[in-house]
């Protein structure tokens, strides 16, 4: 394995993130932020508990998952596209670099900025409710695969999209919509029987839920099948990027 590629690849996608620090760690915060003081004070107000976990802080493991699986896709495609607009792309294919060393470069690089983001919101996250985390390391562990999940999907986006405007498809009128509807403030058990058994089709509900059990050992689906699904997810999406380089898709003209 060739680690100076993959790190020369890591530290210069971790070099743009802090050279546009605003925009990459600044404006996600502060938008999850309003999120929660929005949710939490207009909704908290009427709703004092869900499942004995003060209103408050049970949507702060739902915001999290809806920053880091929108980042973590963003990071990634723009990641990859951007090489491919500017065919800087193809001095990487031309190098003594393997598409496994392409892959880990890009998406450990988009992985490492959603973990910060998520980091950095949980520990915001206290400044306005207490928060108790029952498996931290569980917590970690869900937090850093489903980072790493995602920046795959990212990373097929970037593959994919053919301009900026596509970039933003995926992340912006499906993710964030299926988050929403995912459990992210509120739990499918106080929805209708019907209702939550249309919800188990949203993805999105077992990530929630397997990442808010870490924190309140309270969750909508078990966490053996919120692991068991993300890992299949993540194996679906390793082998996608594994055909992409095989066959060239959208790489060689």
């Amino acid at each position: 394995m060739n680690v100076h590629a993959i790190l020369a690849i890591y530290k210069f996608e971790m070099a743009r993130t802090f050279r546009t620090v605003w925009q990459s760690i600044v404006s996600p915060v502060i938008s999850t932020s309003l999120y929660f003081v929005v949710f939490g004070a207009a909704i908290g107000s009427r709703i004092t508990e869900i499942e004995g976990v003060a209103y408050g802080a049970f949507i702060v493991p739902g915001l999290i998952m809806l920053t880091l699986l929108t980042q973590s896709t963003m990071n990634a495609s723009f990641g990859i596209y951007f090489p491919r607009f500017t065919g800087t792309i193809y001095e990487i294919l031309s190098a003594p670099v393997s598409a496994f060393e392409i892959a880990c470069g890009y998406v450990g690089a988009a992985a490492t900025k959603s973990i910060i983001l998520g980091l950095i919101i949980l520990a915001t996250s206290w400044l306005f409710v207490p928060i108790q985390i029952a498996h931290p390391l569980w917590m970690i562990g869900f937090l850093v695969l489903t980072a790493v999940t995602f920046s795959l999907l990212g990373f097929i986006i970037g593959i994919w999209a053919d301009g900026f405007e596509q970039l933003q498809i995926v992340p912006m009128l499906i993710i964030m919509p299926l988050t929403f509807l995912g459990g992210t403030f509120y739990s499918t058990h106080v929805l209708p029987p019907l209702w939550q058994k249309i919800a188990l089709l949203n993805p999105v509900v077992y990530l929630v839920s397997g990442f808010r059990w870490s924190f309140f050992e309270v969750a909508d689906v078990s966490p053996a099948i919120s692991l068991g699904m993300t890992l299949v997810f993540l194996v679906a999406c390793l082998a996608i990027i594994w055909w992409i380089f095989r066959t060239g898709y959208r790489l060689k003209k």
